[in-house]
């Protein structure tokens, strides 16, 4: 019995010893550093995968550094010196470990007071750590099945080529083969699976949710476009457009009933086509005779927010139609990442079909064509305008909310900011045509008149989807060199590499917190249209009640 415990513990010793030691001290400290807050909370399985990724990075990025400091030949202490330094370093590392935990813990409680979720239990401390030591075990087997593979594939080249050829060509080899495996096998396998598996639930009708009567919305009996082809955001879009009783008692004065069109996957083959069947269905229905026309770029899965949309039905008493399609199945974070060009596509030709429709009317008959878009939706919204100039020549107004980072205008605009505003609330060309708000009261800023058309960005300080870029990798950005937010923790640092996947952790989960944070912006649509595109009449006492309308 004592000669298998002590096998075992020489088996164990030996595996342990295969670890690369500045590969540890660098990944670990990685580790510590990714314990710092970001801009969301995270729970302990995120934190926990955080831990992993990082630490595995700065493992690498030791492996690199020893390779060229083992090319210097400096000396070594003795076996039983080097084994007492390694010893007390794996000590030293393993307080530091817990003391990280326990500070990093406080962090993530004081992130979540300041974006109004509740604190979370200290056991989540565990499970961190298992959840990082488990997954951080499977990618060193991946890595290793990959070096045995190229070590394998070293020992039969280099049995009918020199030895520097057979290194050079086993090293293409496996990274073809992995990078083969990766794209042609897990990552087309999963997004088939994933694809598909949103497919069927885009076929599915939500609860509460029927077929319309109107001839005013898309599926109808009287529409050009089926009920069944508009997918399952859009059932949910023209199911749920305003009554005439509703927008009348409001308003207290009688209503027309609004235009909700919708164009999903299944109704046309191709993105052009929907556009084109998406406006001769808005034309049919006589959206082109309302005050108002507002084109939706969807998110993903072709969600349309109902508080981007509601407020324009209610403010101009159903005199209004808003029409938008589908251009994929895939909830929006994986659309993020794979439907940037769809999106863009769709949000082109969707708002150029509909402004080309209009220009076949009288100047003085046409409604107001204005763009609305949240998250991936807002990029796509902003492709049917080439620049600012574009913008102001076929535009009545937009809204745009929770805007990614490589948004151009957007990009444009927050780059080229007026000298002295932050890039959290910059203020372009002098707020002209162009403003950025957190609240309300920052459409106000600068105080001085704002120009015709008006574009409104809505970006919160805590919203990673906003924040979030490559560069974030070796590059400090200004929201984190110039004052912080209002619910921006103050020990929040940029810190090369760990910031950029913290911020991108904090992209997973960016709508579990409360309106007002991460990229929820709850009724600051409806302020945002009070100031863009508001009818004759309307007041901020009228905003206020709304959003208190759109509240119960």
């Amino acid at each position: 019995m004592k000669k298998k415990a002590k096998a075992r513990s020489s088996r164990l010793r030996k595996y342990l010893n295969s670890f690369n030691f500045l590969g540890i001290i660098t990944g670990l400290v990685l580790v510590f550093l990714g314990a710092l807050p970001s801009l969301l909370p995270r729970g302990w399985v995120l934190q926990g995968v955080l831990s992993s990724v990082l630490f595995c990075i700065g493992y690498g990025i030791g492996l690199v550094l020893s390779h060229f400091i083992r090319k210097f030949n400096p000396p070594e202490p003795r076996a039983g010196k080097k084994h007492s330094i390694k010893k007390y370093t794996y000590w030293l590392l393993a307080v530091i470990y817990i003391l990280t935990l326990i500070a990093g813990f406080h962090w993530q409680q004081e992130v979540r007071r300041l974006v109004g979720q509740p604190p979370e239990y200290s056991f989540s401390i565990i499970g961190t750590t298992i959840v990082g030591l488990l997954l951080t075990m499977f990618i060193i087997l991946i890595c290793r099945l990959i070096r045995s593979l190229y070590l394998w594939l070293t020992r039969l080249i280099n049995k009918h080529i020199p030895k520097a050829i057979a290194y050079t060509a086993a090293w293409v080899i496996s990274v073809l083969l992995v990078i083969g495996i990766l794209n042609g096998i897990v990552l087309s396998g999963a997004y088939n699976v994933v694809n598909q598996a949103f497919s069927i639930k885009n076929g599915t009708t939500e609860e509460g949710i029927v077929q319309p009567t109107s001839p005013q919305l898309s599926g109808s009996s009287q529409s050009m476009i089926p009920w069944d082809s508009l997918g399952r955001q859009g059932r949910n879009f023209v199911g749920r457009a305003k009554t005439i009783e509703q927008l009348t008692k409001f308003n207290q004065q009688p209503a027309t009933q609004p235009i909700r069109i919708y164009s999903g996957l299944d109704s046309a083959s191709n993105t052009k086509d929907r556009a084109n069947l998406a406006v001769a269905d808005l034309k049919r229905a006589g959206g082109f005779d309302r005050k108002i026309i507002e084109v939706v770029t969807t998110t993903g899965t072709g969600w349309v927010d109902e508080e981007g949309v509601a407020p324009v039905e209610y403010m101009y008493n159903g005199n209004s139609a808003i029409v938008s399609m589908q251009y994929s199945y895939l909830p929006s974070a994986l659309s993020f990442l794979v439907d940037q060009t769809k999106a863009k596509d769709a949000g082109r030709e969707l708002y150029n079909a509909v402004y080309n429709e209009a220009l076949n009317m009288p100047a003085d008959k046409r409604p107001k064509i204005v763009a609305f878009g949240e998250s991936l939706g807002s990029f796509g919204g902003e492709t049917a305008f080439s620049n600012l100039a574009s913008f102001r020549a076929t535009s009545d107004g937009a809204v745009w909310a929770g805007p990614p980072n490589f948004n151009i205008l957007r990009k444009t605009a927050t780059a080229d900011r007026d000298s002295g505003s932050p890039e959290i609330l910059p203020v372009f060309q002098q707020g002209q045509n162009v403003r950025f708000a957190v609240k309300s009261s920052d459409f106000n800023n600068p105080h001085k008149p704002w120009g015709e058309p008006k574009a409104a960005y809505l970006e919160n300080s805590s919203d990673p989807i906003v924040w979030w870029s490559p560069a974030l990798l070796f590059s400090k950005p200004d929201w984190l060199s110039e004052p912080r937010g209002a619910d921006v923790s103050k020990n929040t640092h940029w810190i090369p590499i760990v910031t950029f996947w913290t911020v991108s952790g904090d992209m997973v989960f960016s709508t579990g917190v409360p309106d007002g944070h991460g990229h929820k912006y709850g009724k600051m649509p409806t302020d945002a249209w009070s100031y863009v595109a508001p009818p004759n009449g309307w007041n901020q006492q009228k905003t206020e009640a709304l959003k208190a309308e759109l509240s119960k």
